[in-house]
């Protein structure tokens, strides 16, 4: 079965929008457009609910009761229960909260690994901990390639000190997917709980958190059609046996524990359109299946189809040029349609020059300065990255190809 992209595509404004006309995005990575389903929500609650929710009277209870619906089938559709899904106002917050709580629960020689392969988000906060006596050990990437190697983080958990391994699901620069179920199990066999950073694989179709085994799961529903939230799945033997980050009232309850501060209300009724889209995606594509979490994973599966044919054909120009280096896989097969490209020239400015000719993309280091660092990037030109999604369109990345070969 093929993906409908004209459905798709009409499933979000901007692409009627007449300001975008002739511009095609290549920036998805740093974030998503919005679909059709979490706008409606999202006006409708400013319009009829924008009030304090859970209060004894008609708007409060129409407010909290969507608020509820986002994260009962947002949980449903991860896998998980819905009191281990929390909101709060991006990854970097949730994971800085998070980093709070496991500092106060290590005890003297306990450790945590990291990796030279994360964005910031989920790197920064964790090495902090040394700062204050903590032993956090790192779990290097290999130089030329990016890749994370399970091989080479079993010695760092050898001595059973380790009790957290901090790792993406796919990094923002390097794009290639690591094997979360095996990565976490490899860490449970040691003691280790697990904090994944799915931000650069969610937007390619929600995976199946309870499959997976990650103890803690993050993402950031801005890059997957929603609005500008950071949602965190915490497993309740974790989330419990770490201390309340929230009010002192409300440490019975998981989902608020690590919430020092209130979600914008509106934003979180508005994720309940995330899973509306993916629904409207599996009814017209004659997906039917018995739990929220199947179709979820059917509609991945639609998706990244999609994506691993058109991505394809990138990679195969880029290899064929001697100018200019991919970082990561170039096979499109187990790798995100996120592609970084180190230049003779830096990115930022190619990025520029690509849209005199209606390409929207990026240059910089996009906070995976340690990742560039590591595989030798030049810190002044850093790369320019393209990245897509599943609405992207075949003559669109035909476009990006002619693109490049006149800027380059």
């Amino acid at each position: 079965m093929a993906l409908d992209v004209d459905f798709v595509r009409q499933q979000f404004p901007a692409f009627s929008e007449p300001t975008l006309e002739g511009q095609v995005f290549f920036e998805n990575a740093g974030g998503s457009y919005t679909c059709r389903q979490v706008i409606d929500r999202l006006t409708r609650f400013y319009h009829q609910r924008k009030v304090q929710p859970y209060a004894p009277y008609a708007a409060a209870e129409a407010a909290g009761a969507e608020m509820d619906e986002a994260r009962a089938r947002l949980a449903a559709l991860l896998g998980v229960g819905s009191d281990e899904l929390s909101f709060g106002p991006s990854t970097s917050a949730n994971t800085f909260v998070l980093a709070n709580a496991v500092r106060l629960w290590l005890t003297p020689g306990e450790a945590v690994v990291v990796t030279d392969q994360d964005h910031e988000a989920n790197s920064g906060p964790w090495r902090r901990l040394a700062d204050e006596g903590i032993e956090v050990r790192e779990w290097r990437i290999d130089r030329q390639t990016g890749r994370l190697d399970p091989e080479q983080l079993e010695p760092l958990l050898a001595d059973g000190h380790v009790r957290l391994v901090c790792f993406p699901h796919c990094s923002n620069v390097v794009g290639e997917i690591n094997d979360v179920a095996a990565i976490t199990a490899l860490a449970h066999a040691d003691g280790a709980f697990t904090c994944v950073d799915g931000v650069s694989f969610a937007p390619h179709g929600l995976p199946d958190v309870g499959v997976l085994g990650a103890d803690v799961y993050l993402f950031s529903s801005y890059k997957t059609y929603g609005p500008h939230q950071g949602i965190m799945v915490i497993r309740r033997q974790f989330g419990f046996e770490l201390p309340n980050q929230g009010h002192f009232f409300n440490g019975d309850t998981l989902y608020k524990r690590f919430t020092p501060a209130g979600p914008d209300h509106a934003q979180v009724a508005a994720c309940a359109g995330m899973v509306d889209y993916v629904e409207a995606l599996a009814a017209h594509h004659g997906i039917s299946c018995k739990t929220p979490v199947e179709t979820g994973v059917a509609v991945q599966r639609l998706m990244r189809a999609h994506e691993t044919e058109l991505l394809q054909p990138l990679l195969d120009y880029v290899a064929g040029r001697n100018d200019v280096r991919l970082l990561g896989p170039s096979a499109a097969d187990g790798r995100a349609p996120t592609v970084a490209l180190a230049l003779d020239r830096p990115g930022e400015d190619v990025a520029a020059e690509l849209s005199g000719h209606g390409i929207m993309a990026g240059g910089g280091n996009f906070y995976a300065v340690r990742p560039l660092k590591a595989m030798g990037v030049d810190p002044a030109k850093d790369v320019l990255r393209l990245s897509f999604v599943h609405y992207t369109t075949r003559d669109e990345v035909n476009r990006l190809i002619a693109a490049l070969d006149a800027v380059l």
